[in-house]
């Protein structure tokens, strides 16, 4: 077993429970607006069409296409669009208390807490998003994580999105750890993984819903307490 001295994660779908505090962040829009007097017949059709349209945006987003503004000022124009609604000033108003709401929800990755608690005396522990910065501040205070990291490394801080490796670069000379010394955690095959192999380090690939995929990667889990069984 290889012998590691710092530790890089990814923040949402790895630690921060994205869907789960999403999901409840939408319910609460769907009944506050009453979106089913706008044409919004279910939250069900509203959840399915949120996740097909902010899903692509974010692929285009972390494989450089499009601007962030277009996910925070455009993406519930385009779920509504998707419904047969156009009311740019309503999907504003939706996007704004998105935007709010859903980064001071809390709930993490199960056995998150458990992890971070192992992993805290013994490695120093950076985030590595290409999330907003003032977003993955409030998610990290809500959900009681901010002191289990040294830094946060945003994409905007760092000036590169994942997958470059400069995001990555910047993130080990800040933490002060050579590559050959890092691992890095996170979900996502593009950027976190195909990300890191770009700056040479070794990857953890958690995958908690066991998708299949053919990328190569030193390490794959499906529940976070199998990193007592690396570190």
């Amino acid at each position: 077993m290889k012998s590691y001295r710092s530790i890089l994660f990814d923040l949402d779908h790895t630690l921060w429970d994205y869907e789960t505090n999403s999901t409840e962040t939408l319910h609460e829009l769907y009944h506050d607006h009453k979106l089913v007097e706008v044409g919004i017949p279910s939250i069900d059709d509203f959840l399915k069409t949120f996740v097909s349209v902010n899903t692509h945006l974010w692929t285009l987003y972390d494989t450089g296409q499009i601007h962030r503004d277009v996910i925070r000022y455009e993406r519930f124009h385009k779920i509504m669009l998707e419904m047969g609604i156009d009311n740019y000033e309503l999907s504003l108003k939706l996007s704004n208390e998105y935007v709010d709401k859903s980064p001071k929800k809390s709930t993490l990755m199960p056995n998150a807490i458990e992890i971070l608690d192992y992993l805290h005396p013994r490695y120093p522990m950076t985030i590595v998003t290409n999330g907003f910065d003032e977003i993955q501040s409030t998610k990290l205070a809500s959900s009681g994580i901010t002191s289990y990291f040294k830094s946060v490394v945003t994409s905007a801080r760092a000036g590169h999105k994942k997958p470059a490796k400069e995001i990555f670069e910047f993130a080990l000379a800040e933490s002060g750890y050579k590559s050959h010394e890092t691992l890095m955690i996170g979900d996502n095959l593009l950027t976190d993984i195909g990300g890191a192999r770009n700056a040479s380090l070794d990857t953890v690939f958690y995958n908690p819903y066991k998708v299949s995929h053919q990328e190569q990667t030193h390490y794959e889990i499906h529940d976070l307490k199998e990193l007592k069984d690396i570190l």
